[in-house]
């Protein structure tokens, strides 16, 4: 059983000290960090930094080695991806991982948790209050397509998108399933720049709206400096600096190592 952690006003995301090994190659480092409630948090670095193992640990795909992370008071280290999403704590994927042959709307409608069809029993005995449930679900996922603007799209198949729409789905998913945080890992990786400037938006007016967290993992440069309230950087499994994009991106560490001379 995991240990309910007490303490108020705490972050909303507590990585304390974590460690992922593979073999002799330790990816994560004892890397500890923080995300504040309802902020947009950028965690970045070179390739093989320890982020997207990092984030793998967080949303329960891999098991750590080593300290613990701490979900709205809550310990989670360790627990597997599906009681993660039960807390809320939900992530993307950088390939998107849609249905292709389901409609966009089904999509959606498969991803909220708890519904009362999953259980045959259910479905035999109280079929009204399951026909109920299926209307509520559509209203809400509609609603939700008219807020990452796939409304139009939702009876075509998750195939028929193009790259950029896909990217919208995940994220139109991972709202289906009423998060109070999201890890977004390479939000805008395959997307032009406008789509990607329109997924940044959508981003902010969903934090704004809803109130929810965002952590994501980026290359962008662009995407992290004009969203994020806090940039963590990582390197060999370890935090090296967390500021604001300005802190970092003037900091001469990070700019030599990590963000290549446009920062210079």
């Amino acid at each position: 059983m995991q240990e309910s952690i007490s303490t108020s006003n705490t972050p909303i995301l507590q990585v304390k000290e974590l460690v992922k090994q593979f073999g002799g190659n330790r990816a994560v480092d004892h890397a500890t960090f923080d995300v504040e409630n309802r902020s947009i948090t950028g965690l970045i670095g070179p390739n093989g930094a320890g982020k997207t193992t990092c984030f793998n640990c967080i949303a329960g795909a891999l098991s750590p080695n080593d300290g613990s992370i701490i979900f709205d008071e809550y310990n989670i280290t360790g627990l597997p991806p599906y009681r993660i999403f039960d807390r809320s704590l939900i992530r993307t994927f950088q390939i998107p991982q849609e249905l292709a042959q389901m409609s966009v709307l089904e999509n959606l409608m498969l991803a909220r948790k708890g519904q009362d069809g999953e259980r045959l029993w259910q479905a035999w005995f109280h079929p009204n209050k399951i026909a109920i449930q299926e209307n509520e679900l559509q209203e809400s996922a509609l609603e939700i397509l008219d807020l990452v603007d796939l409304y139009q799209h939702a009876h075509e198949t998750a195939s028929s998108l193009s790259g950029g729409q896909r990217k919208l789905l995940e994220l139109a998913r991972a709202l289906m399933g009423q998060p109070r945080m999201i890890l977004l890992d390479e939000p805008s990786a395959g997307v032009n720049p406008t789509l990607a400037r329109k997924l940044s938006e959508h981003i902010e007016m969903i934090r704004s709206k809803l109130g929810i967290t965002f952590l994501l993992i980026s290359h962008d440069m662009d995407i992290i400096e004009r969203i994020c309230d806090k940039v963590i950087v990582m390197t060999s499994g370890h935090v090296l600096l967390e500021g604001t994009a300005n802190e970092v991106f003037s900091n001469s560490e990070v700019q030599n190592a990590y963000l290549g001379s446009q920062y210079r």
